[in-house]
């Protein structure tokens, strides 16, 4: 498995990425098509394409923060998944960022929350903020009431959420 950072949103993976964003992601989870290719020139953006057998499997959009990750999207494209590579993706994670933040739908909203919070915790995260309000992404975009997760014990966890605000959401 190959991690290859996209630095250019004219990069021939991002029509692909940007594509499976907008159906996975629901409209309020995600950033409309110019705030996206923005985060190419952000400083604290990688975008990392995630290659399996010569394939672009899935990506993950991280930034890196003052003392730890935060991971703004995590996706295996829907005809790799079930097939553990999630798992590799997260173990690729800890091999390189110590402390990772993460948000995720509360397991009560559905099959699918719930399944995602299991696969995390099953990867070594654990609930850190039940009480999350991920701000909006923009005009008409409503804000979302999340879990925070992280892979460490955070000290001070409203520090960790105004970082994000300021920085991810600003």
């Amino acid at each position: 498995m190959e991690f290859l950072q996209i630095t250019s949103p004219e990069d021939y993976r991002v029509q692909e990425i940007y594509k499976s964003y907008s159906t996975t992601f629901p409209e309020d989870e995600r950033r409309d098509w110019i705030p996206f290719i923005q985060l190419f020139s952000h400083p604290n953006v990688k975008v990392i394409s995630v290659m399996h057998e010569a394939k672009n499997i899935g990506y993950l959009i991280i930034w890196e923060l003052s003392h730890f990750v935060f991971v703004e999207h995590f996706e295996v494209f829907e005809e790799f998944r079930s097939q553990k590579l999630g798992s590799y993706i997260t173990g690729y994670l800890f091999e390189n960022y110590p402390r990772i933040i993460l948000e995720i739908e509360p397991e009560h909203l559905g099959d699918d929350a719930k399944r995602r919070y299991a696969f995390y915790q099953k990867n070594n995260f654990k609930l850190i903020d039940e009480m999350y309000v991920q701000p909006s992404y923009g005009e008409g975009k409503n804000t979302l009431k999340l879990w925070l997760l992280a892979n460490y014990s955070p000290e001070n966890i409203k520090e960790i959420k105004e970082e994000i605000y300021d920085i991810v959401y600003h």
